[in-house]
């Protein structure tokens, strides 16, 4: 099964131009933590995430409303491509310890799939697990 499948569509995106507090407000009204950031020439550039503008905005002092998202975000993010397989998109997400992965077409954001989206398909929920079994036992370890 390809990514494309079951991936979410329908993806919300911020400009390196816009604020940390427009990352705020999107992340509020579609009850989301990640946000894919794009440059106007070069695709998907950066993720900012909730703890992104907490920690490299909020806990430092800078104005939400002045910080450009491209200061706060983490650049070069994993990203695959709408043609994967969805075996392939659940182990680059357990190597790379990450929750979501944008994906592309001709460096442009088509969706985003989520350890979610691959738990709700019955034949990719053991590889989920794994992913997600993963991801939290590193973070344990890292605190």
């Amino acid at each position: 099964m390809k990514v494309s499948e079951i991936m979410t569509k329908d993806v919300i995106s911020l400009s390196v131009e816009d604020t940390a507090e427009r990352a705020a407000e999107l992340m509020k009204e579609y009850n989301i933590g990640s946000i894919p950031v794009n440059a106007e020439d070069r695709g998907v550039v950066g993720i900012v995430t909730d703890r992104d503008i907490i920690l490299r905005c909020v806990a430092e002092g800078k104005d939400i409303k002045l910080q450009k998202v491209r200061s706060i975000m983490t650049s070069n993010p994993v990203l695959g491509d709408e043609d994967i397989n969805v075996n392939e998109a659940a182990r680059i997400m357990s190597e790379r310890q990450i929750r979501r992965l944008p994906i592309t077409s001709n460096n442009h954001l088509v969706g985003i799939v989520s350890l979610g989206d691959l738990a709700i398909e019955p034949d990719l929920h053991e590889e989920a697990t794994e992913a997600l079994s993963e991801i939290s036992e590193t973070c344990l370890h890292s605190n």
